[in-house]
């Protein structure tokens, strides 16, 4: 049971295939809303710096002792190849929102559906998908935009709240 042993490849294969089946099941018809809106793109800016670099990292972020601590490693967003074609996009998108709103068993990925709302969940999921192959800079400008939008838009969700 230790997370420092390893599974067996075949083992690490089976659960693969049975995680990934369940998500494309469960998150094959959710309705993806808009995902270039900037609205959007910024609240989830601000929701994944608050909650997910200590596992997930960010642009320019070192590896945490908590993020080299997992197993199964957490995906790294950022280091991804861009999706750039629409289906493909929409169904990266329906994933990224199940298993953000529900979390995922024994890998430490919490159910954020517990404590947000849709809106914010998808926003995330937005958020993570624009990431791919971003800069350090891209990420600290977007993550500025979205603490100065926070803080001249005083409704929703402010950034405090998480």
């Amino acid at each position: 049971m230790a997370a420092t042993e390893k599974h067996w490849a075949v083992t690490e294969k089976v659960i693969e295939w049975v995680r990934e089946s369940s998500i494309e099941a469960r998150a094959r018809n959710l309705e993806v809303p808009s995902l270039d809106d900037e609205e959007r793109l910024l609240k989830g800016a601000a929701h994944y710096d608050a909650m997910c670099p200590i596992c997930h990292l960010a642009p320019g972020l070192e590896p945490t002792e908590l993020s080299v601590g997992l197993y199964p490693q957490p995906p790294i967003f950022h280091q991804r190849q861009p999706v750039v074609d629409s289906a493909a996009k929409q169904d990266r998108a329906r994933k990224y929102f199940w298993v953000i709103k529900n979390g995922l068993k024994m890998t430490a990925m919490p159910a954020w559906g517990l404590s947000h709302d849709d809106d914010s969940i998808w926003a995330m999921a937005a958020f993570i998908l624009k990431m791919s192959q971003m800069t350090p800079e891209q990420y600290q400008a977007l993550i500025h935009s979205a603490e100065d939008h926070t803080h001249t838009h005083a409704h929703g969700h402010a950034h405090g709240e998480h």
